[in-house]
Order: structure tokens, then sequence, then C-alpha cells
């Protein structure tokens, strides 16, 4: 009964429910039923409370209903069945019905009225009106998934924004509603959940989530999931002092540790906090305000909440307008790759080059990368301007190495959300073979934080560019926690200090001893050691006496345009001067 197609009676086992007075007229006529149906179930009935009873503990296909009973009538076990609120077709089997009551019987919903013995009529009408209640429950059936796919998240199960949007919307207009609060969470670090550990792991972590927030939140508010790892939380009733209760009470909630597969995860959140004004609320308005209050939680660190402040809304509105911006960058032409030169300490050659990603904003202008670096990390835009990088940078290698310089060096930074995006190696893969560069003069720049999340599938994904023959660089050396045990088992070919390093020098005295140290644990590894941050004749004595390998820095040269770079590798003259000059 529950397919969209026409059942036929002989090809089911048909359900049948039959008021009738008469013990007799009901068993002939399940005989009949049983002809065309083979196993057909009928159950007799003859009152409304033993017919409301059969309907609420049985499902039924067909109701079948003599019109003129002792205690009972047709017209009155048609309410009974409407009453219940279930679809079933109501056909009228009776020797007794005169045509207006057949015709009012069919306006308050019955589905054919049939003289009691007609039973050529009768079994075509069943086969009817049930192929017709199958092709009303399927449309139902579709109809409830398109409002479940409309309304509702597929992996929680809870409201999705179109409904939370609905459904506060409609609170925010009742006086009663007055005060509210809207909060918009968002989870610290889940996106390394997923691409440490892949799909499943968040979206069993994100079930989880939901399921505590819904614990938080009274049944006269709401829960909803905007997005990957956002949701929203409806308050109603609540001003500033507990909608804040309310956020700490979420947070901590969300503290105790996730548990998937064997493995358990710490996850924190950022919560921003909007209020009703009770004036014209706006749900979309309210949405907005949380996610501004929220996005400066999170440029703050995240773990924490904020109240909606009217001055965040322009900060919102530029952190938006420059993140809308920076979706068209690359298209529009408007980053721009500079090079900063790395030079030998021992013989005072131009060995390298490190690309330096640069924006000219139309409005705005120029834009160090850390201007919107880190925008484009939590944005996820980094992908697409972490490849462009990477082939300009590759492409301007390839076309120097063709001019005879074959032995010059190409670094490129890979932030942390490139380095676990799945696609790393085939991006890289593309890439080297569409610009043709020797592999083995591509250095790769990766911090250690970024292999600290989850060091066992870094060794992987580095072993695997090393089969390439991509060199590593472990880039910020000592910003992390700088273990011997880990570096030991990272397979890198390059030690990159850290320029605060270089400036701890000159302001302290300890830094000298740590930086030695560093150097010798380069040379026992065999690592190539690069000291960036030389800005001083001292810094550069300090690195030479402790027989580091490169040198990088504004002392020699600041990041420098293609052309800059093209004259000091035609004449070696210019970047001697360059060395010279400083040393």
């Amino acid at each position: 009964m529950n397919g969209a197609a026409a059942p036929g009676m002989a090809n089911q086992r048909l359900r049948c429910l039959i008021v009738e007075d008469s013990e007799d007229d009901a068993l002939l006529l399940q005989s009949e039923l049983t002809r065309s149906s083979p196993g057909a179930k009928c159950l007799r009935v003859d009152c409304a409370a033993d017919m409301a009873a059969a309907l609420l503990e049985s499902d039924w296909d067909i109701v079948i209903s003599d019109h003129s009973l002792p205690r009972f009538s047709s017209l009155e076990a048609l309410q009974v069945l409407q009453e219940c609120g279930k679809d079933i077709p109501f056909i009228i089997y009776s020797g007794e019905v005169s045509e207006h009551v057949a015709v009012a019987a069919l306006h308050s919903g019955a589905q054919d009225s049939i003289p009691k013995g007609n039973v050529a009529r009768l079994v075509p009408a069943i086969e009817r009106e049930l192929h017709g209640a199958a092709v009303r429950r399927a449309k139902d059936k579709a109809d409830a998934q398109v409002r479940r796919l409309a309304f509702y998240d597929t992996l929680t199960g809870l409201p999705n924004r179109n409904l939370f949007c609905e459904h506060v919307g409609g609170r925010l207009a009742q006086a009663d509603s007055f005060p509210a609060a809207v909060l918009v969470l968002d989870l610290d670090r889940f996106k390394h959940v997923n691409t440490g550990h892949g799909v499943k792991a968040g979206d069993a972590l994100i079930v989880q989530i939901a399921q505590r927030l819904q614990a938080c939140v009274p049944d006269a508010g709401m829960v909803a999931r905007l997005g990957s790892d956002e949701f929203a939380v409806f308050l109603p009733e609540l001003l500033a002092p507990a909608a804040k209760d309310a956020a700490v009470q979420i947070l901590r909630a969300l503290s105790p540790h996730y548990q998937w597969d064997a493995l358990e995860f710490f996850l924190g959140a950022s919560i921003g906090i909007a209020l009703s004004s009770g004036i014209d609320d706006d749900v979309q308005e309210l949405l907005i305000k949380a996610e501004t209050a929220m996005f400066q939680v999170k440029g703050t660190g995240g773990g924490t909440y904020r109240l909606y402040e009217p001055e965040m809304g322009a900060a919102g509105r530029q952190h938006l307008e420059l993140e809308n911006a920076m979706r068209h960058a690359v298209r529009r032409g408007e980053l721009l790759v500079e090079y900063q030169p790395t030079w030998s300490v021992a013989s005072g050659k131009l060995t390298g080059v490190e690309a330096l990603v640069r924006w000219l904003h139309p409005v705005l202008g120029r834009l160090a990368p850390d201007a919107f670096i880190p925008l484009a990390d939590e944005t996820g835009l980094i992908n697409e301007i972490g490849h462009w990088v990477l082939q300009t940078a590759c492409r301007q290698a390839k076309v120097w190495h063709d001019a005879g310089h074959p032995e010059l060096n190409i670094a490129v930074n890979v932030s942390a959300v490139q380095f676990w995006q799945p696609g790393l190696l085939r991006s890289i893969t593309d890439v080297l073979l569409a610009t043709g560069i020797d592999p083995r003069r591509l250095e790769l720049e990766i911090t250690e934080s970024v292999l600290l999340r989850d060091v066992e599938a870094a060794i992987k994904t580095l072993q695997a560019l090393r089969a390439m023959h991509v060199r590593i660089s472990l880039d910020d050396f000592g910003t992390a926690y700088s273990s011997l045990s880990y570096l030991q088992r990272l397979p890198f070919d390059i030690l990159k200090v850290d320029k605060s390093f270089s400036i701890d020098l000159v302001l302290k005295p300890g830094a000298s001893v740590i930086l030695q140290a560093v150097g010798q644990m380069g040379r026992a590894l065999g690592l190539v050691t690069v000291a960036e941050g030389v800005e001083t004749m001292v810094q550069m004595k300090f690195f030479q006496e402790q027989g580091f390998d490169r040198v990088q820095g504004f002392l020699f040269s600041p990041p420098r345009g293609v052309a800059d770079i093209d004259s000091m590798l035609r004449d070696e003259q210019v970047a001697q001067t360059c060395w010279a000059l400083a040393v």
C-alpha cells in the first residue's frame, strides 16, 4: 500500500475494515475479497466505538461500510474515519441508499457508493481507490521529503536557516516574545578535524555537538544548524545578563571531550549574541549582528562570547567587503608575487628566492600578507590563492632556469589549510607538470605548528612530497614546540629559524645560546640551516660564526619584483654588490 504504482488486489494482502451489522453479509463480502486478494485480512465492526478502536490499533487499506445499521450509519462511519486522521478510502456498499444520501456521502469524502451484491463493480472500485491512495501517499511522502530538505539539516535533524528564520520571525512578531536573544555559535579548530581525520569524524562530532546544544536550550527556544560548523540559538524572554549566562552554559556544555572511534577531541566555540529591540525586529538582521559579534570573538582567539555592539557593524562590513573583494582578486589579476633573495653565507652568492604574495587592492592599495592571508585561511580562499602563488612562482622560476640559472631555488609557503586539504599532492603535481620546473629546485615552507596537529598524517604527506623530489623547509622554527623527538622523525631538508630569534640576538642575551644549539642540531641532522630576518651586521656576523648555510633579510635585500631579480641574475656583479654592501 505504500508504493506509487497500482498495487492490484491480487498482488497484495488486502486489509479491509468492514462496517456491517450482519455477520453473514460480512462473511460473504470477505469471501469475495479473498477470491480477488488471497489472504485478505478483514475485520467487522458495527458501532462507532469499535470502529474507532480498530482504526487506532491497526492499519487498513480500505473501509467498506453498510449504510444503515441499528446503532450506526455510513455517514457516521465516514465521520469516525475522518476524525482519526488517516487517509483510507471509504466505499459505501449497501442495498438501501437513496440518491441524495449517496451524493451527500460523496461530497463528505466517500470515494464511491455501490449496491450490495454488485461485486463486479466493487472489485475494480477497490483497485482504483487502492491505487489512488498509493499515489496520494507517495505524493505526501515526496512533499514531506521536500520539506525536510528545505527546512531541516539532513545530518543532525535540526532546523536549518530557512526554518529558523521562519519560526523566529513569527515569534518576534508576537509581543510576548520580547525580549529575546539570538546566538550564533561557530566551533573553534573544527576544520582541522575534517582535514586531519576525514569527513566521517567531523560529521560524528557535529551530531554530538547538536545533541549537547539541544540539551542546553529550553523547549520554548530553538537550535538550528546554519552551516558546516555554525549553529544558531533562539532564546525568548531573555535580557542581556540572562543571554550571557546562557552563552556561558553552552560553552561549558561543549567543553568536555568528544569521542569518535578510539579518538578524543576537544573543541571550543565562539559565540556572538544579538538582542531584540522589540521594535520591528528582523531575524536576518539579528543573525548578521550575532555573526558579527562571533567574528569579533574569533579574531581574539575564540573560546568565549561577546554581545553585539553598534560599533562592531562597521568592522563587520569591512570584514565582509574585504572577503568579497578577495574572492575576485585572482580573477581580476590584483595579486602580485614578489621575491626575497636568499644568500649563501660561505660564498655570498644568491642561492634562491622566496615567493611572497601581495594584494594590489583597488581601493585600499598595496596590502601585505598579514592584512589578508588570515582572512583567506578563515574563509578557505587560501587554497585558490596558494595554488595561484605556487603556479606563478614555479612558472617564473622556470623562466630563470631556462635563462641560465638552473640552480636557483624557489621557496613557496604552504598554509595550514592548504597542507591539510585532501588535494594538496595532486595540486602540486599539476603545477610541476604544467610549468616544467625541476622539482629539486622547489622548496615548500611549512610551519611546525601545522604539523603538530597530526604528526603521523604529516609524515605520510611529507614523505609523498619528497618522493616527488620536492624539498621541504621547516619554516619559523622555534615558534611552536621545537621538539627534537618529532624533528628527527619528520622528513625535512631545510631548517629555517624564525626572524624573531634574529631580533632577540640584540634584545635578549640568552637568544644566542638557543641559536647556537639550533645550528649544531641542524648540522647534526644534515639539514640546510637558514636564518631569516637578518637586518644588522651583528646578526650577520653571528650566523656566519655559527656556520649557518643561508641568510635572508633586509640587510641584503627586501622582497623585489621580477625585474630586479632579473637584473641580479643577469649581472652577478649586481648581486655581489648587494652582498658586499651588507657585509
